[in-house]
């Protein structure tokens, strides 16, 4: 499963779009980081919990999140969008914010 910001899943309060379910978090201040060492634990349990309806939990929406946000940087920069300069200053700021 390909995880986009438009992914929609079962959020606390019904259906949400990743995108939307992290602009909801940082609203209310849970927003949080997520380990470099359980990112790509987090983002298989996310993607789980879409297959089966269930809710994730913030840290699995927020690593999902930056999963998206970096393939979609990195697909940006494939498709001439953006320079490598921009990529590489996109990652870093992406890291900065989610990985602790």
């Amino acid at each position: 499963m390909k995880i986009t910001l438009d992914t929609r899943f079962n959020g606390s309060a019904g259906a949400v779009t990743l995108r939307e379910a992290v602009q909801q978090l940082k609203d209310r201040d849970l927003a949080c980081t997520v380990g470099v060492d359980a990112l790509e634990q987090k983002v298989t349990v996310f993607s789980d919990c879409v297959q089966r309806g269930f809710t994730p939990l913030r840290s699995e929406i927020m690593a999902a999140y930056y999963v998206a946000e970096r393939d979609a940087t990195v697909e940006a920069f494939d498709r001439g969008l953006i320079t490598r300069a921009e990529l590489e200053m996109k990652q870093s700021a992406l890291a900065r914010q989610f990985l602790s």
